[in-house]
């Protein structure tokens, strides 16, 4: 009889626990035990002010990375005329961006009838950009191309003189370093390079020194310093792909001009993944398929 009382206290108590643990405990954990129990997946995080977009994390080479964004917006007829002349005035503001940093909206005016708006959303280990741009004017706008400027100093833990070796696209005949494409120091500007990639005509890109080497595909990145990560960039549609005089890289985004009311829209990704090549560029493709 004692045992059996004994017993009957132990199953009460056990049923007092379960009851305490689903109406307390169990309503507050996780649907992903990834994302709250173990080991903390660190995300990346993206802020914006003064043109400057940082990302930052804590698995991030340098921790940091600024992008001037945006440097520019652009006409046509660049190659061979003064910056000054090809350059569109323009003025991005704020207009929501979330606590978590984890995603951003911005509006850009591009004088004097277009306005871009800017989603901009930070992931694991890439920012994906979706832009949408409308001419809101009754005249047609020329208005070919524009520049985000990636800074990779930090990145690359190197300077003006020797990050280039660092630096790479993918050329005819694979992942190249942009110091051993065929680079040429004659331009309206000195210094940087710019790799054209087919259909764009010559006369409508960086005023700075061209390559005889075509990208293959829209990817320009750069190796880590500890040679453990890569930083690539790409648009879905690119002008060209730019190594500039700020130990920086650019994929320059194409717009093509912009009709009376005319609504275009362009996609871009940063990515922030292991020195694995051959899968970066797998998911390249996948992100960017070519269109058939």
């Amino acid at each position: 009889m004692k045992n059996s009382k004994h017993h009957t206290r132990i199953i009460g108590t056990s049923f007092f626990v379960l009851w305490l643990f689903f109406s307390l405990g169990f309503s507050s954990w996780p649907d992903k035990p990834s994302e709250g129990m173990g080991k903390k997946v660190e995300r990346l995080h993206i802020q914006w002010k003064n043109n400057i977009l940082t990302i930052s994390g804590k698995n991030l080479p340098g921790e940091k990375m600024s992008i001037l964004y945006l440097e520019a917006f652009c006409k046509t007829n660049s190659t061979n005329r003064a910056w000054e002349e090809t350059t569109i005035p323009h003025k991005t503001q704020l207009l929501s961006a979330e606590t978590n940093d984890k995603h951003i909206e911005l509006r850009t005016i591009v004088q004097p009838d277009i306005e871009v708006l800017h989603d901009i959303r930070a992931g694991k280990d890439d920012v994906e950009f979706n832009l949408t741009l409308h001419n809101k004017g009754d005249k047609d706008a020329d208005v070919d191309w524009f520049q985000p400027c990636i800074r990779v100093d930090r990145f690359t833990n190197r300077n003006q003189d020797d990050y280039i070796s660092r630096c790479f696209i993918f050329s005819n005949t694979g992942l190249t370093t942009l110091d051993k494409t065929r680079r040429t120091v004659e331009g309206l500007y000195r210094g940087g390079q710019t790799y054209i990639p087919p259909g764009i005509n010559l006369a409508d890109v960086n005023p700075r020194p061209i390559s005889a080497d075509q990208p293959a595909n829209g990817l320009i990145g750069c190796f880590s310093d500890d040679d453990k990560y890569i930083m690539a960039t790409a648009w879905d549609r690119y002008q060209e792909l730019f190594q500039g005089v700020f130990v920086c890289i650019h994929s320059d985004p194409r717009v093509g001009g912009l009709k009376a009311g005319e609504v275009k829209k362009l996609r871009g990704k940063i990515y922030f993944v292991k020195n694995e090549p051959e899968k970066l560029l797998q998911r390249y493709q996948r992100d960017f398929p070519v269109p058939k």
